[in-house]
C-alpha cells in the first residue's frame, strides 16, 4: 500500500502512545500544521513587540489563545500595549510591523507547501471520502467540485479563494480543491496566515489596518474610508443573511416580512453605532443595503455568491468592541517617505490576502 510520505513506506504507520494506537502520518501532519501556524502567530506578534520595544513603548510578551474546539486549535495571539502610543510614526511602525512580518512567514509556508505538493494519490489514505477516492482512481486527478454530501452528519467546510493564493496555484499541478485543503497542513496553515493577516489589516478602529490607514490619511479620511468599508461588509452580510434565510421561508407573507424586518433591525443597530442618531445617514444607507440584498435575491446565484453572513458577526465585533473610529494621537507628525511606501505595501497585502467569503459551508 502506498503511504503518504516516502519515509514511512517501509515501516508500520501506527505506533502505540499511552496505550492508544496513533497514525504516525496524522501526527506528523498535525505537527506540520500546528508548527507552521504557531510560527506565523509568533512572528506576527513579535513584529509588534520588537517595534514597540524599539520605540520604548511598554508592552507585554505575546499571549497565545488556545481553543481546541474550532478546528484549528487557537484563537490567535495578542500582545498588550501598556501605555498610549504617543506619536503617529510610532503608531504606524508598531501597527505595520506585525502583519508585514507575519505575511512573510505565511508566504514562505505557502511556497514550501506548493513546492512539495504531493500527487492526487496523497488523499487515498484519508479516512472516508470514498467518492473522492473513486474519482482519483478513475481519472488520476483531483475533482474541481464537491462530489458528495457527507452521510455521517458532518459538514463540508470550504475556504475562500484569495487573489494571492489563486495566483500562486497557477504555477503548480495537483492543487487540491478549496474544500479539501485542510488535508494539506502547509497549505492550510499558509492560507490561515493570509486569512489572519487580512483580518488584522481590516482598515477600521484599532486593528493593525486601522492604525496604518489612520497614520496614512489622517482622522477625517480614516473615518470616511472605515465606514465605507464596514458598509461593504454589511452589504455582503445582508446578502448572505437573505440567502441563508431561504431555509426558513414558508412561502407566506408573514415569514417574508419577518426575514426582511429582522435584517433591517440588525442593520439599524450597526448603522446606529457608526452614525449615532443621524437618521439622514442611517436611513438612506439602510435602504440601500436592503435594496441591494433584495436585488441579489432576485437575480440569483451570480450575485448571491457575493454574500457571506459571517460578516454580520465581524461587524458586531467592529461596532461594539473594536469601534470604527480610531482614537486621536498626541503627536500627529507626517509619515516619512519610507513609511508611506510601507503603508501602500500593507494595503496591497490586504487586497492580496482578503477573501469576501473566507470560510463557509456550501
Amino acid at each position: 500500500m502506498v503511504g503518504r510520505f516516502d519515509l514511512y513506506l517501509e515501516m508500520d504507520r501506527w505506533v502505540s502512545i499511552l496505550g492508544m494506537r496513533v497514525n504516525v502520518d496524522f501526527v506528523l501532519d498535525g505537527l506540520r500544521f500546528g508548527g507552521s501556524l504557531l510560527a506565523f502567530l509568533t512572528v506576527h506578534e513579535f513584529g509588534h513587540y520588537f517595534a514597540a520595544r524599539y520605540h520604548r513603548v511598554s508592552t507585554s510578551l505575546p499571549y497565545y489563545i488556545p481553543f481546541p474546539f474550532n478546528g484549528i486549535g487557537t484563537f490567535g495571539a495578542v500582545i498588550r500595549i501598556r501605555e498610549q502610543i504617543p506619536s503617529l510614526r510610532k503608531l504606524f511602525d508598531i501597527g505595520a510591523a506585525g502583519p508585514i512580518a507575519g505575511f512573510v512567514v505565511s508566504l514562505g509556508v505557502l511556497i514550501y507547501g506548493l513546492a512539495t505538493l504531493p500527487g492526487p494519490e496523497y488523499l487515498l489514505d484519508v479516512p472516508g471520502h470514498e467518492a473522492l477516492k473513486a474519482y482519483i482512481n478513475q481519472f488520476g486527478t483531483l475533482p474541481d467540485r464537491i462530489l458528495s454530501t457527507p452521510q455521517d452528519g458532518s459538514v463540508i467546510l470550504v475556504v475562500g479563494q484569495t487573489p494571492l493564493y489563486w495566483f500562486m496555484t497557477q504555477f503548480v499541478e495537483h492543487v487540491p480543491p478549496m474544500h479539501e485543503m485542510y488535508h494539506y497542513p502547509y497549505l492550510f496553515a499558509g492560507w490561515l496566515g493570509l486569512f489572519f493577516t487580512a483580518l488584522n489589516l481590516l482598515p477600521v478602529g484599532q486593528l493593525d489596518g486601522g492604525h496604518i490607514l489612520y497614520a496614512l490619511v489622517g482622522p477625517k479620511w480614516h473615518s470616511r474610508l472605515a465606514r465605507g468599508f464596514v458598509i461593504v461588509l454589511l452589504v455582503s452580510g445582508a446578502i448572505g443573511f437573505v440567502q441563508g434565510a431561504g431555509d426558513f421561508r414558508s412561502g407566506s407573507l408573514l415569514s417574508e416580512v419577518g426575514i426582511w424586518a429582522g435584517l433591517s433591525a440588525i442593520l439599524f443597530i450597526y448603522l446606529w453605532r457608526m452614525f449615532g442618531m443621524d437618521l439622514n445617514l442611517i436611513a438612506p444607507t439602510l435602504l440601500g443595503i436592503v435594496l441591494i440584498a433584495a436585488i441579489a435575491s432576485a437575480v440569483g446565484p451570480s450575485m448571491l455568491r457575493l454574500g457571506y453572513s459571517g460578516w454580520l458577526i465581524w461587524c458586531a465585533l467592529i461596532a461594539f468592541l473594536i469601534r470604527v473610529d480610531h482614537p486621536p494621537v498626541l503627536v500627529a507628525e507626517p509619515l516619512t517617505r519610507g513609511r508611506r511606501w510601507a503603508a501602500y505595501a500593507s494595503l496591497v497585502i490586504f487586497l492580496l490576502c482578503f477573501s469576501l467569503k473566507p470560510l463557509y459551508i456550501p
